[in-house]
């Protein structure tokens, strides 16, 4: 996918009309003259292209803030992204990581409405490089943990995951060819509950220079909560961040998620995205169980003397998904590795836009968000 994306504020009409708001809004960005207490709230409009959706236009937001516009505690982000494609695909999407006042409480959570086509390659490690089928539907997701702090940078709390997919459409790829339908090919409505426990001592969640972020949850889908299919989902996530000198940063993550039962394939571990496995389109490869690491190096900022807003990052990472521990083998792990460059949106906030290139063995892709990838 490509995209490209323009800053714009969101303003009255009245205020449009003066020619020199947008100056001194560009003014304001630019040089992040806001209070650094202040919460910050920015949004912009973006055009995309992919194959399954030809041109899409969108708009993002983004909103920061202190609780109690205390410093001390930590960086609460919420983000927002609509869109509507020409091929008549729409979608909603909010994620949030919220601290309360002290840090004593933590909200993380995501929420989806979309009608978005996906391709279908089949289910497990090796499957065709060419897509058996598109699969459109339309999608309600909301995943959100509440957790409650036990002590210094440990929560423990309740997670919950619905996922409603429904009006579900296999269109073959080759007119004519018959596909056996997976697990849930008709649709599904599967709720999750479980229980989460995170160490997390990361002070900024859209740059984290320093720190450790782990989470392991339990999730039961049962038919006791309205669940159609029965399973179970565990899932590892663990993240470090170390400085290197005064402005760079490394940066790992191990991320596991294992599930066991009857698993509908949309809800199975599914390889790529923006984040993680980067170049490889998000359920290329799907299974029960999904193993990836991911490093990088972050220049914040580079060294270049006439700005000190331009940084860079490397990366590199491998993954692999499988039906069970017994053919779990290191032959079919796959890599993607690529580079990007980072401007430094909120000097005072220390939040940088990405624009990352990833290539893979089978193609490359390419990304522009606020906030690093992990």
């Amino acid at each position: 996918m490509f995209t490209a994306l323009i800053f714009l504020a969101s303003i009255p009409l009245a205020e449009a009309q003066d020619k020199g708001f947008l100056k001194r809004y560009f003014n304001k960005l630019i040089n992040d003259s806001s209070n650094i207490a202040e919460p910050q709230f920015l949004i912009y409009p973006t055009l995309a292209y992919a194959p399954e959706t030809s041109w899409e236009i969108g708009f993002s937001s983004l909103y920061v803030f202190y609780a109690k516009k205390d410093t001390a505690n930590r960086l609460s982000e919420i983000n927002g992204f609509s869109f509507f494609t020409l091929e008549g695909q729409y979608g909603l999407w909010f994620d949030h990581a919220i601290y309360s006042d002290k840090e004593d409480w933590f909200f993380l959570g995501k929420l989806r409405y979309q009608r978005f086509p996906m391709y279908f390659y089949g289910i497990g490690p090796e499957t065709g490089q060419n897509y058996l089928a598109t699969v459109d539907s339309r999608q309600l997701l909301v995943k959100e943990r509440v957790l409650r702090k036990l002590r210094r940078d440990f929560y423990l709390g309740v997670e919950l995951d619905f996922n409603h997919f429904g009006s579900v459409d296999f269109e073959p790829k080759e007119s004519g060819h018959h596909i056996e339908l997976p697990i849930g090919g008709e649709g599904s409505t599967n709720i999750g509950l479980g229980m989460g426990l995170v160490y997390d001592n990361r002070h900024n969640v859209l740059n984290v220079r320093k720190g450790l972020f782990s989470e392991l949850a339990f999730l039961k889908y049962a038919p006791f909560w309205k669940s159609k299919y029965e399973f179970t989902s565990i899932i590892s996530d663990n993240r470090f961040f170390r400085p290197m000198g005064n402005h760079n940063v490394i940066a790992a993550q191990l991320y596991g998620q294992f599930n066991s039962g009857n698993v509908p394939f949309n809800m199975m571990s599914a390889l790529g995205g923006e984040s993680i496995m980067r170049g490889y389109y998000l359920g290329r490869y799907r299974d029960k169980n999904y193993l990836a690491s991911q490093l990088e190096y972050r220049f914040l900022p580079l060294p270049l003397g006439f700005t000190n807003r331009i940084g860079a990052a490397i990366f590199g990472g491998a993954g692999t998904v499988f039906p069970n521990f017994e053919n779990l083998s290191l032959d079919k792990v796959v890599w993607s590795a690529g580079a990007g460059l980072r401007f430094l949106l909120f000097p005072k906030k220390d939040i940088y836009t990405r624009f990352d290139a990833a290539f893979t063995k089978e193609g490359s892709g390419f990304y522009i968000y606020i906030g690093e990838a992990f």
